[in-house]
């Protein structure tokens, strides 16, 4: 396996990071008897948010007490994604290019034969992981990667027959209509549907001066013409569902579910209230967790809570009729990756509530919901490294993959 893992450092992306860390307050892991696992929160974090009105959240957020977090293993390179198999054993991504294997606890230390080339450069390679609905059936293991050069890429969604030990009959089903220049932007997650369709996030190409056609890529967003800035749904081989809600537009293309996204890299299915939770990257703060619903549009760049890396407005409208309002806005920025919603029986305390992962605040955010969808608090649960990925087991446990060279798989359940 060949893997271009030339390292582009994109400067407006390091000046993100920089500005970001200043939000960031680990903290050390301690027990606390209280029931509820809050801690006493600023107004604008104890208050229920109305559906039209977002939390917006700061730095002052509670921090959770009474939780353990366990590293289970490390010695993973850049851990973007995992996935669990019917006998309990762990598929988890590298971002250069390897697929991983956990089993009993234990990494093997050989990758998986079978992934091809990547484009691993800045934020792109190897990201998401998901196993077919039947894959006990089928064996088939689908991912999303970025392939292509620095002058022309874009993101691929891939699936193939995994026996075990390797992938097989290794097949591209979906890629993104235009190719980009840089490594910005790729989106990108996989979430299943109760009828075996699937959603994958695709992002809106990156950051000024980044141009599509002679203008800013970001603005493909906001064309149904365009799969950047969208979520798209897909038949499991590739192929457009019926029923999709820009299916019979000539004006816009048919794999389109939503639009008007920057650049979700969280995305989880709440399979009793049928709802569909993304996060999402704003530029300079603007963060996004959002109820994604079928031909919506989110608003990006038209409307944003974001700021021009550089200083300034992106957009001076925070909403706008016929666009759909985020749940939570994060500013400062948290840069939100991975999302799991908690149905499990395990942790009764944390059932029903949202658990979004968070690169530069290096903790998860715990989000609790009313039965309307509605947020009553968020907490966060200080994990001190970078967040990548957050995933509900089979069995109901919580588990996380740090953004590092030497990235860790961990558990986190509440004392």
């Amino acid at each position: 396996m060949k893997t271009n893992i030339t390292r582009l450092i994109i400067g407006t992306l390091s000046a993100t990071i920089l500005y970001a860390l200043v939000a960031c307050s680990p903290t050390n892991n301690s027990s606390s008897s209280a029931q509820s696992g809050f801690q006493s929160s600023s107004a604008q974090n104890t208050n229920s948010s109305p559906s039209n009105n977002p939390l917006l959240s700061g730095s002052n957020v509670a921090v959770a007490k009474n939780f353990k977090a366990t590293t289970v293993l490390e010695g993973l390179e850049r851990p973007w994604s995992m996935a669990w198999l019917n006998d309990g054993t762990v598929l988890i991504t590298e971002r250069p290019g390897r697929l991983r294997i956990v089993r009993n606890g234990a990494l093997d230390p050989n990758p998986v034969a079978g992934v091809p080339e990547v484009f691993a450069v800045s934020q792109g390679g190897l990201m998401d992981v998901s196993v077919h609905p039947n894959f006990q059936k089928n064996r088939l293991v689908y991912f999303t990667y970025s392939h292509g050069t620095n002058q022309a890429n874009r993101t691929r969604v891939a699936r193939a027959t995994f026996d075990g030990s390797s992938l097989k009959n290794w097949q591209v089903i979906f890629q993104v209509s235009q190719t980009k220049a840089r490594g910005q932007h790729f989106g990108s997650r996989i979430v299943w549907l109760p009828d075996n369709t699937m959603l994958v996030s695709i992002g809106d190409g990156g950051n000024p001066p980044n141009k599509l056609n002679g203008d800013l890529i970001r603005k493909q967003a906001q064309n149904l013409n365009s799969h950047l800035g969208k979520v798209v749904r897909l038949n499991d081989d590739g192929s457009i569902p019926k029923n999709n809600p820009f299916v019979t537009s000539k004006n816009a293309d048919a794999a389109v579910w939503s639009y008007g996204h920057r650049n979700i890299q969280g995305m989880t299915f709440d399979s009793v209230t049928n709802k569909l939770w993304s996060t999402e990257h704003g530029s300079r703060g603007g963060d996004e967790l959002n109820l994604v619903e079928a031909g919506k549009n989110y608003g990006w760049p038209l409307v944003t809570h974001s700021k021009e890396y550089t200083g300034g407005e992106i957009s001076n409208q925070r909403s706008r009729p016929g666009m759909i309002d985020p749940k939570v806005v994060w500013t400062p920025a948290i840069a939100p990756s991975g999302l799991a919603f908690y149905s499990g029986k395990r942790f009764k305390p944390w059932k029903g509530d949202l658990f979004a992962g968070g690169l530069v605040s290096r903790d998860v955010r715990r989000i609790d919901l009313d039965a309307n969808s509605n947020i009553i608090r968020e907490e966060s649960i200080p994990i001190g490294r970078r967040v990548r990925d957050v995933r509900q087991s089979p069995d109901g446990r919580l588990y996380i993959l740090t953004d590092e060279q030497n990235g860790q798989l961990i558990s986190i359940e509440p004392n």
